[in-house]
């Protein structure tokens, strides 16, 4: 199917989930998630109105950027490597995988402004996940304000493969409360607005629990 009439299913889905939890469809941005699909597919996501792609690895961010370039919002929402931060620190406009010091250090030495981040958040305790455990997150926040150019803008966190909707509302829900706190604390290096979350077979739930940012692949650009 064309992105177009994936996106008008999405869509219909958002607005759903935004009626269900009283919430208004302009506070959600939807990042089309770029990384199994061709550069073309990409412009294909843009032409359909998608103003947001994400992608996960320096490559596929280079190779797209090259063609695309500031058509795109980029958002980083991969693992990012210490060592490769020079190369991808100009074009992303948002980095939602930030889950250790080193790679705040070198996004700090290399950026020439703050750079907005989300810190990357394994609620669900997950061997095979990346990102901070819970009880991590405020100490790592409060390092952070040494970093003139690291922006702390919300957190992230990627729920399990389940069926079980109890079991992601509760991974979500745990995700706001913690926002909240940090929110409430008013860092000035960590706003910590926004909750990064939800995916393709999650995202309604997400919205309704609070998600300001969803990352969609599979259901909207394909594989």
């Amino acid at each position: 199917m064309s992105v177009e009439d994936n996106l008008a299913k999405i869509d219909q889905q958002i607005e759903q989930a935004c009626k269900n939890s009283g919430r208004a469809k302009n506070e959600i941005t939807l990042i089309a998630v770029t990384k199994y699909v061709t550069t073309e597919r990409a412009q294909e996501a843009l032409d359909a109105g998608i103003k947001h792609l994400g992608v996960n690895r320096k490559e596929g961010l280079l190779e797209k950027y090259e063609e695309i370039g500031d058509q795109a919002t980029w958002h980083f929402i991969g693992t990012l490597q210490s060592r490769k931060v020079k190369e991808v620190i100009g074009q992303i406009s948002m980095i939602h995988s930030l889950d250790r010091k080193s790679l705040a250090k070198e996004i700090n030495k290399r950026a020439s402004c703050p750079v907005p981040c989300f810190i990357q958040v394994n609620i669900s305790e997950e061997e095979s996940k990346h990102g901070l455990a819970a009880s991590e997150v405020e100490s790592f926040i409060e390092a952070l304000s040494q970093y003139e150019n690291v922006k702390v803008v919300g957190l992230m966190t990627m729920a399990p493969h389940t069926e079980d909707e109890e079991k992601l509302r509760g991974v979500f829900r745990q995700l706001r409360a913690l926002r909240d706190r940090i929110r409430d604390k008013g860092y000035r290096h960590a706003p910590c607005e926004y909750l990064s979350m939800g995916m393709s077979n999650d995202f309604a739930l997400a919205i309704e629990e609070g998600a300001t940012h969803i990352r969609l692949g599979s259901s909207l650009v394909g594989e």
